[in-house]
């Protein structure tokens, strides 16, 4: 320090430090209150993106699980997630048509570091999230309509469950030929639930084809054709039991599902709902899947409504119209609330 500097400083007469001094401390003040201000802010968006994170975790537990038990897992997810302070759960309600909504806040005291200069050692910091999720498909039930063609071919439903990468199979339809000559081809059908390596016959459709000279007297609802060279052909089903459930599946615990149909005969032998190369092959409610398009199952399956869907098994070319489909079959959903991720949306 220069010899000036050092008299100005030791100077009694009239010395400006004291009044410099003074006048730096509300600077410092500000400064520092800036300071915690500024973290309390980027305190304040860390704890809301865990927050918003740990509350749409806590949707996908299991539906029985207890507010205990989602109210332990949205900590956990909170402090996974460097959330600061405490979360909580202040409701999860799921209304009568499977709708939850779910409240969560978090608070935290946060310590300040200049803001102690004016005795206030924290600030208290909170946050809040609101979720709701809509309900999704947790049970499809499959009945054949008919199915025809000279190819015999397999239909099967497969679900990927929660926490799972291999799909299993959940539901078969399979279809044999009856060798009857009629030129779309009938034949029996069969419809089974599957869990495990055990599957369950619930309904069955048995079409019976004859020749006959003309078409009088022919039976209510049954199939008439003439081939080429004149040749009349009746084709009669009969399906079991008549008025049966179908394949009732539980979905509620999948987390994907896709239908495939096996075409031993066909070129491509593999059809498949989730690949884009093969799902323009199948019809929902007449209309023929766009080429290039994966179809999400969940969303293929109206609630509470029953769609007729179909598919062309590999013998015409396509596009067409759904009139050259040869597997027919209706599906009804039923949803509710379920693990499902999807539809779920932050609403604060």
């Amino acid at each position: 320090m220069s010899r000036s500097a050092r008299n100005f400083l030791r100077s009694r007469s009239g010395s400006l430090v004291p009044v410099m001094i003074i006048a730096m401390i509300p600077l410092v003040t500000v400064v520092g209150f800036s300071v915690d201000y500024t973290e309390a802010v980027e305190t304040r968006s860390g704890m809301q993106d865990a927050l918003d994170a740990a509350a749409l975790s806590i949707v996908t537990l299991p539906t029985d699980a207890s507010l205990a038990d989602r109210q332990k897992a949205l900590q956990q997810s909170f402090a996974a997630n460097n959330g600061q302070g405490v979360a909580k759960l202040d409701s999860f309600v799921i209304g009568a048509d499977g709708t939850a909504t779910i409240g969560a806040s978090a608070n935290y005291a946060m310590p300040t570091s200049f803001m102690a200069i004016a005795r206030i050692d924290s600030v208290a910091v909170g946050v809040t999230s609101d979720v709701r999720k809509t309900p999704a498909l947790v049970q499809a039930t499959f009945k054949i309509d008919k199915a025809s063609g000279w190819w015999n071919k397999t239909m099967t439903l497969y679900g990927t469950a929660f926490g799972q990468t291999a799909a299993v199979k959940m539901m078969q339809i399979t279809y044999a030929y009856n060798n009857g000559g009629d030129p779309k081809g009938y034949g029996t059908t069969t419809v089974s639930t599957i869990s495990g390596t055990k599957a369950t016959q619930v309904q069955q459709q048995v079409c019976t084809t004859s020749t006959v000279k003309n078409f009088n007297n022919v039976p209510a609802g049954a199939i008439t054709s003439t081939d080429g060279g004149g040749i009349k052909r009746v084709t009669t089903c009969t399906t079991t039991p008549t008025n049966g459930a179908g394949a009732v599946i539980d979905v509620s615990l999948m987390d994907a599902l896709y239908l495939q149909m096996d075409v031993p005969s066909g070129s491509p032998k593999t059809l498949k709902s989730n690949d884009p190369a093969t799902s323009d092959r199948l019809y929902i409610d007449s209309v023929e899947v766009a080429a290039g398009k994966t179809v999400d199952i969940f969303t293929a399956v109206p609630c509470g409504q029953t769609s007729t869907q179909a598919w062309e098994d590999g013998g015409s070319a396509v596009p067409a119209t759904v009139a050259n489909a040869d597997f027919f079959y209706t599906v009804t959903g039923k949803c509710a609330y379920n693990q499902r991720p999807s539809q779920t949306l932050l609403t604060q």
